[in-house]
């Protein structure tokens, strides 16, 4: 059943951008088939950085007995690091930083999106997964941050003053 549903999404997804991203990660989560996917993405424009999510698959069986065939919830967790020697490239300094990740949850509204912003004080990177559909009041996000005081960056165009 899960072949039939790749097949039926597939020339939606070929219509949305590519990410780089991969899946390293995914198990089943209870006796239904509701599976945890982890996916790692590489930061687009600060090199050395791998930002990893982890969020929730819901399984044919969920499908069938909700009868909510194209979405999957939107709690998912983030955890980002230092996997490589770090290069920043032109990024966003403003407080509302720039979108760096996008998943869709559902065919319509529903999506997942990470974005970074630089703490300058603290000479920090921050990544912030949130759910773009607020429901009930109830908004979903987890933090990640990436010191780099320690790391010794190379600013492509010269470290912010």
């Amino acid at each position: 059943m899960r072949r039939f549903l790749v097949a039926l999404l597939f020339p939606l997804v070929l219509a949305l951008p590519v990410a780089a991203q991969e899946v390293v990660g995914e198990f089943s989560n209870d006796w239904t088939g509701n599976e945890l996917d982890i996916t790692a993405f590489p930061d687009p424009e600060v090199k050395g950085i791998t930002c990893h999510i982890v969020d929730f698959d819901r399984s044919v069986w969920d499908r069938l007995s909700k009868g909510n065939w194209f979405e999957d919830p939107s709690n998912a967790s983030l955890a980002c690091r230092q996997t490589g020697a770090i290069s920043i490239g032109d990024i966003d300094l403003s407080k509302r930083g720039e979108a760096v990740f996008s998943e869709r949850k559902s065919l319509v509204f529903k999506s997942i999106a990470v974005r970074r912003i630089y703490d300058k004080a603290n000479d920090t990177l921050i990544y912030v997964v949130y759910s773009r559909q607020v429901k009930d009041a109830s908004a979903k996000m987890s933090i990640s941050t990436v010191p780099l005081f320690a790391a010794n960056p190379t600013w492509e165009k010269g470290k912010p003053k």
